[in-house]
């Protein structure tokens, strides 16, 4: 057992020699004893990608993957039902990843940045980004309703099809993408250009995300999120949170370098956001045993 895992060590730092696979990352445990309490909606079952609202306070909003409709969902760190609302203009292939931030050029006002960038077989000669204006949350409206129009960008990976299923939004307006894993997690940009016209974009190779994939202990990215800050990123896997920071336009270790265990909260678990400069709000697909759900978690490092 203490050769094979030797061996699988060794292969891991042969393959990706600059994935900065000499990172010492110092794992922590969630302060506290965190729980999960499983979403109200009975549709919210496969909850891929979670975005704390900033000027809805206690918003959340999520989505259903693969095979969906092109719906996102309101909800809060209780799992309650806040509403549903159809995206116009959108289809969900694979919905994996949502983020929120200013809607370019009206800077002013807030929109929802929706990833339509899964390929779990390796397939697609294109991802799709929508752009939708923000909805706002009324209690007692209709259980669906419908946005405004979403805009839409096409990009390629300029090093063929990836599955991804992490996304960023700078402050400048550009989408960061980390792909799920495989041979190596690398980080992509679409500019904030990329809106203004009609083409497919090629993003660009950022380089590689110094954290090593390992599909056996279930060390793949599922979400991301940038903090409001600015600068601190945190990337999920299954059972990790990976504290990182945006510097220079690459991810680099946070000081020192932490993760946060999160397994066995969530089996299944998906999306992360931050809702505040300490705290985290986690959301997980439904499992034959488990419900989807919705926990927060901080880590005494962050």
């Amino acid at each position: 057992m203490r050769a094979a895992a030797s061996a699988a060590l060794l292969a891991a730092a042969a393959l990706a020699p600059s994935l900065g696979a000499q990172t010492a990352w110092h794992h922590e445990k969630p302060a506290g004893t965190p729980h999960a309490v499983a979403f109200a909606n009975p549709e919210l079952t496969e909850s891929s990608g979670v975005a704390a609202s900033r000027t809805q306070p206690g918003v959340l909003w999520t989505h259903n993957d693969s095979g969906n409709d092109a719906v996102v969902y309101a909800t809060d760190t209780l799992g309650r039902d806040l509403g549903s609302f159809e995206v116009t203009g959108a289809t969900n292939v694979d919905w994996e990843a949502i983020t929120v931030g200013p809607c370019r050029p009206a800077a002013a006002r807030s929109c929802l940045f929706i990833g339509d960038i899964g390929d779990n077989l390796g397939n697609r000669p294109a991802i799709t980004i929508y752009r939708v204006p923000e909805p706002r949350v009324e209690h007692g409206s209709p259980h669906r309703r419908p946005t405004a129009r979403a805009a839409a960008v096409r990009a390629r990976f300029p090093d063929g099809p990836r599955d991804a299923e992490a996304m960023l939004l700078t402050s400048r307006g550009d989408m960061l993408i980390l792909n799920k894993g495989g041979d190596a997690i690398r980080l992509y940009r679409i500019p904030a250009a990329a809106w203004l016209g009609r083409r497919t974009v090629t993003a660009a190779d950022l380089g590689p995300v110094p954290i090593v994939p390992e599909r056996a202990a279930l060390r793949l990215v599922t979400d991301a999120a940038l903090a409001p800050d600015g600068v601190s990123v945190a990337v999920r896997t299954y059972r990790e949170i990976f504290f990182l920071r945006l510097e220079h336009g690459r991810l680099v270790p946070a000081r020192p370098p932490t993760a946060c265990d999160a397994f066995g909260l969530q089996l299944q678990g998906e999306g992360v956001t931050w809702i505040d400069a300490r705290h985290l709000a986690l959301t997980s697909e439904r499992t034959f045993i488990q419900a989807g759900s919705v926990a927060v978690i901080s880590c005494p490092s962050t």
